[in-house]
This record gives C-alpha cells, structure tokens and sequence, in this order.
C-alpha cells in the first residue's frame, strides 16, 4: 500500500477528526431534477474565497486548456435479495466462473456450507431459482460464493444505492429502488462495467456538458476500497482494499497537452495518482490519500460531499486541509446543500 507518512500525534492523524455534523434531511435520496441543475459550491486555494453556484455554471471556471480527467467505469446491479428476503448479498467481484465475492448482511447467517436461493428475474416468474453456496468467510468479513447457474446481473439485479439512501426511503416510507435509479446511478459515459458504486462526481455531467470540455478517461472499478470507512483509531492502521484500474491508449498525449488536469471524483485522482506511468496500463491499486499527502499530477479536484470518517474525506483534506475542508462543510450545511451520492458538488481550483 502507497502509505502518507504521519505522526500519530498530529492534528488530523485519528480517524475522529474527520467528524462534523449533518442535518438527516440533508442527506439526498433522489438525484436532482436534471443532471446539471446540482448546485456547486467553489472554492479557491489561491485566496480562499467561496462561490455558490450551479454545475451548469462549471464553463466559467474550467478552460481549452484544462484537461478533464473521468473515471468511466459502470456500475453493475449487484445488489441481490435471497428469495426468502432474509440475506441481502453486493456481489463485488467474480474471482472466477460462478465464483464470487461478496458482502452478504446479516453476516452472522452465511456460514460455509449454506445455499442460498435468489428470484431468476421479474421476467422469469415461473423459473427455478437460482442456487449459490458459501464457501468461506475472507479475514474482512466478506463471502466466497459459488452459484450454480448462470449469474444475469441484468435479470436478478438492483442498483447497489449506498445504505444511507435506503435508510432514508425507508423512513420516508418509499421504496428502496426506483427505475430512475438505473439511469441515475449511473454516469452519461459509463461503458466498462465493474464498479459496485457509482463515481459519484461524474453523474452531474449531461454529453452536451461534457462535449464543451477536453477530457480524456481511465478506469477505477469502484469496490471496498472507495466505499468502506475507516474504523480505526488512527488513519495509518485503516488497510486499504485494492482496486482494479486501467488507463487507455492516448491518454499520455492528452495529459501532456493540458495545462491543468482536473480529476472528476476522488477515483479519478487516485488513479492519477497511483499509476506508475500515464501511457497504457493495467493494475490494482490501494492508494490511501490522506493529509499530509501532497498530490503530483491532478491540480483541481471536482467532487461530492462525503460522509464522516471515509476515505474519500480525507483525500480531499488532502487538497484543501483539513480544517478548511471542515469549514467549507459547515457552510454547505447552513446553506442546506445536498450531501452524498445523489447530491450537490464542489470545485476546488
């Protein structure tokens, strides 16, 4: 693991400085109306200035010269209920044919040796169901499965929303999935499928918006590593899960060219980040950006708001410090932004 060097004693080195608080009915369980019409809050290093603005207003702020840098991964409909509704399973990733990794809730029921019996499809009522065993528990707590039939995602699927969406419909008495999460949940350029979360800052983009940039993609399959927070004391004990990431033929040139590159989302800067090199590449990575992390190749960051004590926080006070970053929050919830997935953005130039 790339590791940032801190001193246990330091300011911002234990995971509960990464706390503030947040109204629940800030917490966003719908995206908005259109993509573009998010707010965006812009924050300016240089002077330290703030900007309310709209995500429809991003031209103003970014240039020709300006590279946008896009995490082009799509998210799959792994989340999964058994037939009987008592296990709900995310499976991660297929290690293997019919093999699977997965994150099963209520963990303490799945133990080895167990079947499991999942609905075929709504358009396969009268099908059989269709059959998984657990093989093992992994050290983190996650499932080995092994279905036997053939897995559809497409078929036996839903959106994987994170569980404080679900939370929240369920107070609101709604239900947990919409058919408008299938488009929602989902980037406008998402085209290789892997990814267990959504990217979360590039689904404010509409194609027309995009077209109006430079932008070049790599690809980070969203997993553990991005979504799970840190439960340990001090940030340099939490271990990172490793991710999948590619970058294509082409990129190398685009980034060269730019003057200042912009990473859409905190995956899109931790491949940049992480990558031994720009040109073609495959690899996995779990990079751990954290203060006092000084960032190498992206200079502005595009992002969403994110929850207490993750990862993706902490990269961000990375970029903005900490303390700044916790100041910026607290505007963001006296001014009643949106938080979290399906929420507001922010800019930081």
């Amino acid at each position: 693991m790339v590791r940032v060097s801190q001193d246990r004693r330091s300011p911002g080195s234990r995971t509960a400085d990464y706390e503030y608080e947040l109204p629940p009915e800030l917490i966003a369980t719908h995206p908005a109306a259109k993509r573009e019409e998010s707010r965006l809050l812009v924050y300016h290093r240089a002077d330290g200035k703030v900007e309310h603005r709209h995500f429809y207003d991003l031209p103003e702020y970014l240039g020709p010269d300006d590279l946008l840098v896009l995490n082009d991964s799509k998210v799959r409909p792994a989340a999964l209920a058994t037939s009987d509704g008592r296990l709900e399973v995310l499976l991660l990733d297929e290690t293997s044919p019919q093999h699977w990794v997965a994150l099963v809730k209520p963990g303490a029921r799945a133990k080895p040796g167990m079947r499991l019996f999942f609905p075929p499809g709504t358009d396969q009522p009268d099908a059989k169901p269709i059959e998984a065993e657990v093989l093992k528990t992994l050290p983190g707590g996650e499932r080995v499965l092994r279905f036997f039939g053939a897995v559809d995602l497409e078929k036996m699927g839903e959106m994987p929303l994170p569980p404080y969406i679900r939370k929240r419909r369920g107070v609101l008495g709604e239900s947990e999935h919409t058919a408008e999460d299938f488009e929602r949940y989902q980037t406008v350029y998402a085209s290789h499928a892997g990814s267990v979360a959504a990217p979360t800052a590039g689904l404010h983009f509409t194609p027309e918006l995009l077209a109006r940039f430079p932008h070049a993609f790599v690809t980070l399959h969203v997993g553990l590593g991005t979504f799970r927070p840190v439960k340990t004391e001090f940030l340099a004990d939490h271990e990172m899960h490793e991710e999948l990431f590619s970058i294509p033929d082409g990129f190398e040139a685009a980034y060269d060219a730019a003057k200042r590159i912009v990473a859409v989302g905190t995956t899109s800067a931790r491949v940049l980040e992480a990558a031994p090199h720009l040109h073609r590449c495959k690899g996995r990575t779990h990079i751990f950006i954290h203060p006092p992390y000084e960032f190498k190749r992206v200079d502005v960051l595009l992002t969403n708001f994110h929850l207490p004590h993750s990862t993706l926080l902490m990269l961000v006070s990375a970029m903005v410090g900490r303390e700044k970053l916790l100041e910026i929050y607290r505007e963001a919830v006296s001014l009643k932004y949106r938080f979290f997935s399906y929420g507001d953005a922010m800019l930081i130039l």
